[in-house]
């Protein structure tokens, strides 16, 4: 780490990795295999990042590592079509209930960017709206908060960002139909699409509340508007057809990353065919890249999507229920008020003191455990935790709540 500080800025090549959330020295890792890590140090760990989702079947899985192999022996990137590319968005779209057709990109930023993109080409509208805490790439547009009250005119989050560029997202909070309602009523003719997180992960897991997608799609609809679902986390997590399937709302787009790509850098948007038919070069919304659909990436989605069957998720189910309800059971016992959220294998443990966090970080990691460095990130369950990795997740847990209320 000393050397990657003179290399890369705050020593990382992404921001939650540096451990400004928590303190401390981050951990370099060396390698990864099922449900867990080893650092340069030699230390090993139960994971539950997961490099952020994408390893749902947990570090090196064989028959994923045995694809990017084949793959990569016969080319690592062609700029032209190719078969994996074909047959990916071929599972894709058998698994997500709003995708007739599909683009491949290179990340979750760029699919999100490209589906406003499109949606302001198809509705011929400026304005998008985004709820507050929703984090959906770095794009500049999107890297806005809430203005003072309920809702308003988007800010800027980030040095860099201009406030024109900030200008045409509108911001509700998350959960709230009246705001948007009442944005939609004041700018309705306006607004080209509302993005939004099915299941909100970027402010640690906070599920939709009773009827608030389907009142976004009602909304929406109403005014002539685009529904995005982001389901970069979400999608192939929370099931197979994403949160879309679990929910039963339906989407105009849909924005894909994480899991698609099996653990390599990858993204996709889709939806209504009509809606998609813009996209150059069969209309007149430009959006293009030299990697997208690389054969790596397509081999590691495919490997990753066709394991993902009923049993699979059945068993995360049922691990993410255990752990989760093992750790507000061990929370309660050393008297630490916490709240465990769940939604299929995406957990986060919010502490009623936000301070407490770092402190319980750290004594889990001492344990043996890693942990996503911020109290506002999900946890990512992966098919390889077994009762081992369970068992030992909550004896570390036990210790670290202890420690904390001592």
């Amino acid at each position: 780490m000393a050397r990657a500080a003179g290399l890369f800025p705050g020593g990382v090549n992404s921001p939650v990795r540096a451990f400004q959330a928590v303190g401390g020295t981050p951990r370099v890792i060396e390698r990864g295999a099922g449900a867990r890590l080893w650092d340069v140090d030699g230390n090993e760990y139960v994971d539950y990042v997961g490099s952020w989702g994408p390893m749902i079947l947990g570090h090196a899985h064989p028959a994923v590592v045995a694809a990017i192999r084949e793959a990569a022996g016969r080319g690592t990137s062609f700029g032209a079509p190719h078969p994996l590319e074909v047959e990916l968005a071929q599972e894709i779209i058998r698994a997500v209930p709003s995708i007739e057709r599909l683009r491949f990109v290179n990340s979750g930023t760029e699919a999100a960017m490209s589906a406003l993109r499109v949606a302001r080409g198809f509705t011929g509208r400026d304005s998008v709206i985004k709820l507050a805490g929703g984090y959906h790439g770095h794009a500049d547009g999107l890297l806005v908060r809430a203005g003072s009250g309920a809702a308003g005119i988007g800010r800027p989050t980030s040095a860099g960002v201009t406030p024109a560029a900030a200008a045409d997202t509108l911001v509700a909070p998350y959960n709230d139909l009246p705001a948007v309602e009442a944005l939609l009523s004041k700018h309705g003719g306006e607004v080209a699409a509302l993005i939004v997180e099915p299941v909100a992960a970027n402010m640690g897991v906070v599920p939709p509340a009773d009827g608030y997608l389907a009142g976004l799609r009602r909304l929406t609809a109403e005014h002539g508007c685009l529904l995005i679902f982001d389901e970069v986390i979400t999608g192939f997590r929370v099931a197979r057809g994403g949160a879309q399937a679990v929910y039963g709302v339906t989407p105009d787009l849909t924005v894909l990353g994480k899991i698609i790509g099996g653990g390599l850098p990858v993204g996709a948007y889709g939806g209504r065919a009509d809606v998609m038919s813009v996209v150059a070069p069969a209309g007149p919304v430009y959006q293009a890249g030299t990697l997208s659909g690389n054969p790596l990436a397509m081999a590691a989605g495919l490997a990753t999507l066709r394991r993902l069957r009923p049993a699979v998720y059945a068993a995360l189910d049922d691990y993410s229920a255990t752990l989760a309800a093992g750790l507000a059971d061990a929370a309660q016992g050393a008297r630490v008020g916490v709240r465990v959220a769940r939604v299929a294998s995406l957990l986060t443990v919010f502490f009623d003191d936000d301070g407490r966090f770092g402190r319980f970080f750290h004594g889990m990691l001492e344990r043996g455990v890693y942990l996503p460095p911020s109290q506002q990130e999900a946890w990512f369950v992966s098919a390889a935790h077994t009762d081992a990795e369970l068992r030992a997740t909550l004896v570390a847990a036990r210790a670290a709540f202890r420690e904390l209320a001592a």
